[in-house]
């Protein structure tokens, strides 16, 4: 019968180390335009619907990502249903809410391992909800942290981010600017409710990382057009999606930027088919929308660790596949 993982099964499921495997090694097998498709994405007047769909190389499962958002309320949904790649049997059914945030934060720690100079990391983070936290976590895993801070408006977000991760060298930066100054990693994790950018170039010294996760649609910002034009390394989960769907992107384009010969895919990064950066001096930007490959891999993850510790719900009917 088919697994019912719910949030709560699937945080219980979930390992950082696990993830961050999982992930590295779905970029470092194929992720061609066959496998994973560019994302479809369907408007109405009042909601949108975004599936990410993909069949893993290497591996048992495929599946797709469903994400309905309603516009009003600011609230999305998420739905990952799994199949078996020869039987096209339904095995899981995962609430992706939480592997959403997983994924990204996952992915970015890959990025940042492969594109920051080897050390230990200090941490610039713009934002403190769940992504960020997300991130720090993340990045814990693939390298030593020597320092974390973190901003956002409202000091008693700051002072949440903080107690939540007390376990970690956090303190708290009164601007963005001054939690950037200084930083070996930045890690952008909060849109502005304007969608005016939170990162701007002129803060970047040499030898930064730039993490920016936040500009998704058009209408979306998290960089200024300055960061990406003194990026000497530019990488992207999904090269396409990047250039020609998010805000930083558009007006960059639009500021007269042209970066489409320059932008590189994560899974060359990770696949050693280009180098990161090659003098410690330059700036290294990584971009991300997400991508199917991220969440079939640690949804998958997630899947095989919550049959081993008996996690999740077997649902009481199952989806038969029929001949064809």
């Amino acid at each position: 019968m088919t697994l019912f993982l719910d949030d709560a099964a699937v945080q219980a499921a979930f390992d950082w180390e696990l993830a961050t495997s999982a992930v590295r090694e779905a970029y470092a097998t194929s992720v061609d335009g066959a496998r994973y498709p560019a994302r479809g994405m369907a408007r109405g007047d009042h909601g949108w619907l975004r599936t990410l769909t993909g069949v893993p190389a290497g591996r048992e499962l495929m599946g797709v990502k469903i994400i309905a958002a309603a516009m009003q309320t600011r609230r999305a949904s998420y739905l990952i249903p799994l199949f078996d790649q020869r039987t096209a049997e339904l095995v899981a059914l995962l609430d992706g809410h939480s592997i959403t945030g997983y994924r990204t934060a996952a992915t970015s720690a890959v990025a940042a391992d492969l594109l920051s100079p080897p050390g230990a990391l200090t941490v610039a983070v713009i934002g403190s909800g769940f992504e960020a936290q997300n991130h720090v976590r993340a990045l814990a895993v693939v390298r030593d942290l020597k320092a974390v801070r973190v901003y956002s408006p409202r000091p008693e977000s700051r002072a949440r981010f903080a107690a939540e991760l007390s376990d970690l060298p956090i303190t708290q930066a009164a601007s963005a600017e001054e939690a950037v100054a200084g930083a070996t990693l930045v890690v952008c994790a909060a849109r502005s409710r304007d969608e005016t950018p939170t990162l701007l170039g002129k803060w970047l010294q040499p030898g930064m990382t730039v993490v920016s996760i936040g500009s998704t649609l058009p209408e979306q910002r998290e960089v200024d057009p300055e960061v990406i034009a003194r990026a000497d390394v530019i990488v992207a989960d999904m090269v396409e999606e990047v250039l020609d769907d998010t805000g930083d992107l558009i007006a960059a384009r639009a500021a007269g930027l042209d970066v489409a010969g320059e932008i590189r895919s994560l899974a060359d990064l990770v696949g050693e088919r280009i180098p990161g950066r090659t003098h410690v001096d330059q700036i290294a930007l990584y971009k991300s929308v997400g991508s199917a490959a991220q969440d079939l891999a640690v949804a998958g993850m997630c899947v095989r660790n919550a049959e081993r510790l008996g996690l999740g719900t077997r649902m009481p009917a199952t989806i038969h596949p029929v001949q064809k």
